[in-house]
């Protein structure tokens, strides 16, 4: 692509988003004083985490065909429960990844996106978890309740954005509360989106994006584990579905 091309399509998508904001965010603060109103508030945030889901899709589709985004669901026909996702991490653009789950979720972040004017407004009325914020103890039980109530959980264990093909170590919030809840631990692949947009820039390039959704890691399979052979055994899965997206192996 041209750059008069990349710049269109760049000044063509932040243009779509600032619009389309202005109208959604207003929109999605009267749903949920209205609904609130008259329904439980559990029933309130389902609704309200599902839109931001919606919301995410029209978002992810505006640059199309220029950049692409598959789902490919490799579950074998997962069940509608709550689950714990683990991606990994390569690029500002993962969190908007998410609205292809067809789940209600609610992400683990950093403290950075609760700055964003927009999306971090979304973050904090969805009830995302900031984990720099919370005690490890308080972290946990506030997640346990998510799940408990039918919420998945997503975490990016690696903390930050490779910016690259190369992943990180993972970190163990996400398995620690996998052994407390015994929650069904999904591990989800992201390829293809390291310069969507590149580390330290906004500027998008075309590509196509890959998000795989592989078979859930039950209970039964991880009761044994500890933390460390836990977080080490998902990133290894996760690492050898990517060399097999991106015929690495």
């Amino acid at each position: 692509m041209n750059r008069f091309k990349l710049y269109f399509m760049n000044l063509y998508f932040y243009t779509f988003f600032l619009i389309s904001s202005a109208i959604v965010i207003p929109l999605l603060f009267l749903f949920v004083f209205f609904v609130s109103l008259v329904m439980p508030e559990r029933h309130v945030m389902r609704r309200f985490r599902r839109s931001i889901s919606w919301y995410g899709k029209v978002m992810t589709s505006v640059p199309f065909p220029f950049i692409r985004l598959r789902y490919e669901d490799r579950s074998g026909g997962a069940s509608d429960r709550s689950y714990i996702f683990v991606c990994n991490h390569r690029a500002a653009s993962d969190a908007f990844l998410m609205c292809v789950l067809p789940v209600e979720a609610v992400q683990v972040v950093n403290t950075w996106p609760f700055h964003l004017p927009v999306l971090g407004r979304f973050a904090r009325m969805a009830g995302y978890l900031n984990i720099k914020k919370m005690m490890p103890e308080d972290f946990n039980e506030k997640a346990a309740a998510l799940l408990d109530e039918g919420a998945s959980i997503i975490f990016f264990p690696e903390g930050t954005r490779s910016g690259n093909g190369a992943m990180g170590p993972f970190h163990g919030a996400a398995f620690r509360l996998a052994l407390k809840s015994k929650a069904p631990i999904v591990p989800l692949c992201i390829s293809g989106n390291e310069n969507i947009p590149p580390k330290g820039s906004l500027l998008l390039r075309p590509g196509t994006i890959r998000v795989r959704r592989l078979p859930a890691i039950l209970w039964e399979d991880y009761k044994d584990m500890n933390v460390f052979s836990l977080k080490n055994r998902v990133r290894e899965i996760i690492g050898k579905e990517l060399s097999l997206m991106e015929c690495r192996a």
